[in-house]
């Protein structure tokens, strides 16, 4: 081996040195050869490459280097060029919000043993940027490592991809790329043995067996690292990672940055009005970077008033990229994330293209083929519909009560049913829609059963069933292989989702919030089995059970809404740490008397509380006396309690006092408070031994108190104008 290629080496070693040490002249000519010199060191690490490359072939297949061919690498005038760049560096256009996180995970990665980190959140979140800032990193901070591997694994990738794209960054794509996944694997392996790596995965979507990658724990002994990103915090534990990082959304004032830069100052100063209109629309996004970026961008070159107050009034709508929608901002972005406007593959920190321009029409700027006529009242599916080149449908808000026949939709991607009477459906409606993503039938609470055929719905990753008489899942939906996200709130009639892991194993989100499926040891059984869920709504009626499913970390982690409903409990027990994902909290006609709060966390120094924690709403509760519990919820935004007689004030004095002694940094109550209704509270006396300022404060609304001074809802600092006062 050594002999087919000492001749071209050695003649340009001798070269390259004869350029310094050759003729005087060469010294007085130095301009004229620097050019020539460059060359002949370009030339010279292109061909130590192409050496390297072979050696390493050779030594894959079970060969050693020959000490001359060692000598020739180990040339102190020659730099190491085994991979080319070290580090292929990735574009990012802004990193609001993310540098304390991509300092504590390269803190994780440069422990001296072999380190896999996984880093996990909901789509749009950010992680994919995060990955690129620690890419980025091996660049500017100096370490040991040889070669740094980008690899997008996405949902659909196998592991021939995977190897693809490592053999391709280790420049051996094409010498292997005939060979099978086991000699790729060898191939893999043997090298990276000989090297210092940190292998970059982006986007799992389930578990990736690494040894038949090729890298196997061996490849991982001389310090080398593996970080991943995925949705999913169960990922990380089938992954067996190291560290698990949580990449949560933005703080209300990290989203206002980061949508601030997106829009652009010229835009932002070309009124004095769009600034607190530029907020607003900021606070639709839910704080989710690829939202703010994605609807900054289309609001950059939006310079009047009007255009702004447009946006709101479509943001307010929900309205997707059809005027009049009818859904929430959490919905809205789901629809965004399902159909691909959004979500956690490529590069976060910008939209693509395709969600750009979806966007754009959302504010009337440009159109797409589809039919918008909701609220129409429309007694029937109009025949008016071009089903052939139709990609999204809204005939929300109408009388339609049957549905039939069967259209051929090769292009449809939405269908919007939602808030009709719908009673039936017929099986051969659904035959031809191979590329439907959303389909929204909530809201249609006549509609008690599916037809087998939605297992035709091969492309089906939405299915909003809210609100509707369904009284149990078609088997069809076994044959859903892709869908992720599935919503039966309100779908009182609902009896039982036994067998859903099975026939759903992909699902991350599902919403059973006050629907006829409570929690139980069954239920939590077979929620343990949906190994990617991510996002959790719920109604438990029993304490025990609240305390077993605060025990299980892959679940209570996920719960973003939990209702107590029909709770006969002299004590319950929230842990702040284990619902610290918990948006929402209800409790309806239940007895307890005691609410405790649980606080275990690791960091000693961090203020504990439910951080994520905006809307409470209390109805008809027995038992309870006061509402300290709520000084833990320091964000909260929304707070409603309704006919609780029992209860004489919301923060008790000495309660709340011996609360902040303990926690002095736990902040004053209710700073963050929006809207506070109290309703048929008989035994109302006072919210706060000492009235808080409530800066906050937008809506005050008081009827049926008549134990409550006035005087309790006057607050310091606070004027009266925009809060609407009730009965008191």
């Amino acid at each position: 081996m050594g002999n087919c290629v000492s001749l071209s080496i050695d003649q340009l070693l001798i070269h390259a040195c004869g350029c310094f040490f050759g003729d005087g002249n060469y010294i007085h000519m130095m301009e004229a050869n620097l050019e020539a010199l460059q060359n002949t060191m370009k030339e010279l690490k292109q061909r130590r490459a192409d050496l390297l490359r072979r050696v390493d072939i050779e030594e894959d297949k079970g060969l050693q280097r020959l000490a001359q061919v060692q000598g020739w690498f180990s040339k102190d005038f020659i730099s190491s060029y085994d991979y080319g760049e070290k580090v292929e560096k990735k574009h990012i256009k802004t990193t609001v919000g993310l540098d304390s996180m991509v300092d504590k995970a390269w803190n994780c990665l440069m422990e001296d043993e072999p380190r896999t980190l996984g880093l996990y959140g909901m789509g749009g979140v950010g992680k994919t940027t995060l990955l690129a800032c620690i890419n980025n990193k091996f660049l500017e901070v100096v370490n040991e490592f040889d070669v740094v591997i980008w690899v997008e694994v996405s949902k659909d990738s196998q592991n021939e991809s995977i190897q693809k794209q490592i053999l391709r960054r280790i420049r051996l794509d094409k010498e292997w790329e005939q060979e099978t996944e086991d000699v790729k694997a060898s191939s893999i392996s043997n090298n990276l043995k000989r090297k210092k790596f940190a292998l970059l995965l982006d986007d799992l979507w389930s578990e990736v067996d690494l040894n038949k990658i090729g890298v196997s724990p061996e490849t991982l002994q001389n310090g080398s690292k593996i970080v991943f990103t995925t949705r999913s915090k169960e990922i990380c534990k089938d992954m067996k990672a190291d560290d698990e990082l949580k990449v949560d959304c933005l703080q209300p004032e990290r989203a206002w940055e980061w949508f601030q830069k997106a829009v652009g100052e010229v835009t932002l100063k070309s009124h004095q009005d769009i600034p607190t209109l530029a907020r607003k629309v900021a606070e639709k996004c839910c704080g989710l970077p690829l939202a703010l970026c994605v609807i900054g961008k289309a609001m950059a070159c939006k310079e009047t008033v009007q255009e702004w107050r447009h946006a709101i009034s479509v943001l307010n709508k929900s309205s997707h990229e059809f005027p009049g929608y009818e859904v929430t901002n959490e919905e809205l972005i789901e629809y965004w994330t399902c159909e691909g406007f959004i979500n956690g593959n490529g590069d976060e920190d910008g939209p693509n293209n395709r969600g750009h321009d979806i966007i754009v029409s959302s504010f009337g700027e440009a159109k797409e083929t589809h039919c918008v006529k909701s609220g129409a009242r429309l007694c029937q599916i109009p025949e008016d519909i071009k089903w052939e080149i139709v990609r999204r449908i809204s005939l929300m808000s109408n009388e339609i009560a049957e549905i039939s026949g069967s259209p051929n939709c090769p292009n449809l991607s939405t269908l919007l049913l939602r808030n009709n009477k719908l009673v039936c459906i017929s099986g051969d409606y659904f035959r031809s829609m191979p590329e439907l993503v959303v389909l929204d039938l909530s809201g249609n609470k006549e509609l008690i059963g599916l037809p087998e055929e939605i297992s035709n719905l091969g492309s089906l990753q939405y299915l909003n069933l809210s609100d509707t008489g369904i009284k149990s899942l078609p088997i069809g939906l076994k044959e859903l292989r892709k869908l992720i996200d599935l919503n039966l709130e309100c779908a009182h009639e609902l009896e039982s989702i036994v067998g859903i892991a099975t026939s759903l194993p992909n699902l991350q989100v599902l919403k059973l919030l006050c629907s006829g499926v409570c929690v139980d040891e069954r239920v939590i059984n077979e929620l343990q089995l949906l190994k990617h869920l991510r996002l959790l709504t719920a109604t438990i009626e029993d304490a025990e059970i609240l305390e077993r499913i605060q025990g299980v970390e892959q679940l209570a982690s996920s719960i973003r809404a939990l209702s107590l409903r029909d709770m006969t409990a002299e004590v319950i027990k929230l842990n702040a740490v284990a619902l610290g994902g918990l948006e929402s909290f209800y409790i309806f006609t239940s007895k307890i008397s005691e609410i405790k709060i649980d606080w275990e966390s690791r960091d000693m120094g961090e203020v504990p509380g439910f951080k994520q924690l905006f809307y409470v709403d209390i109805e008809d509760l027995e038992g309870l006396r006061d509402l300290t519990w709520l000084l833990f919820a320091q964000n909260l935004r929304s707070l409603g309690v309704d006919r609780s007689p029992k209860i004489e004030e919301i923060i008790n004095k000495e309660e709340g006092m011996s609360i902040l002694e303990l926690h002095p940094n736990i902040g004053v109550p209710f700073a963050k408070l929006e809207s506070l209704h109290l309703n048929y509270m008989s035994g109302l006396k006072r919210i706060c031994w000492s009235p808080p300022a409530l800066p906050s404060l937008r809506t005050l609304i008081v009827k049926s108190c008549p134990e409550l001074p006035k005087a309790a809802t006057v607050f310091p600092g606070h004027t009266r104008r925009g809060i609407a006062d009730g009965q008191v």
